[in-house]
């Protein structure tokens, strides 16, 4: 398996351009208050988060829920730990 800085464009200008916007969404237990929590860990991290994008969708039986949110960060450095942090936290599952 490549790792993820090893993954070029097919095409010069497609992919990731850094800096940029990005959407990051968060899946976790319903009851963590993940709407709150989503952008606090990202700000907490030195990313700017776009507080106007944050969406949430409860899942079919409603013990999920995920949190989608848009953030500027400068480099994939960033990106990353901006998954990282949020996949630390236990009330989360996984992020796409």
């Amino acid at each position: 398996m490549k790792d993820l800085g090893e993954i070029k464009p097919a095409q010069e200008g497609q992919g990731f351009q850094f800096p940029g916007e990005f959407e990051i969404t968060a899946m976790g237990n319903a009851s963590a208050d993940l709407k709150a929590r989503v952008p606090e860990i990202l700000e907490g991290i030195g990313l700017h988060v776009l507080h106007e994008t944050v969406r949430h969708r409860p899942s079919r039986e409603g013990n999920f829920l995920s949190v989608t949110v848009s953030f500027r960060c400068e480099s994939r450095e960033q990106y990353d730990a901006a998954h990282a942090a949020l996949r630390a936290d236990p009330d989360i599952r996984y992020t796409l």
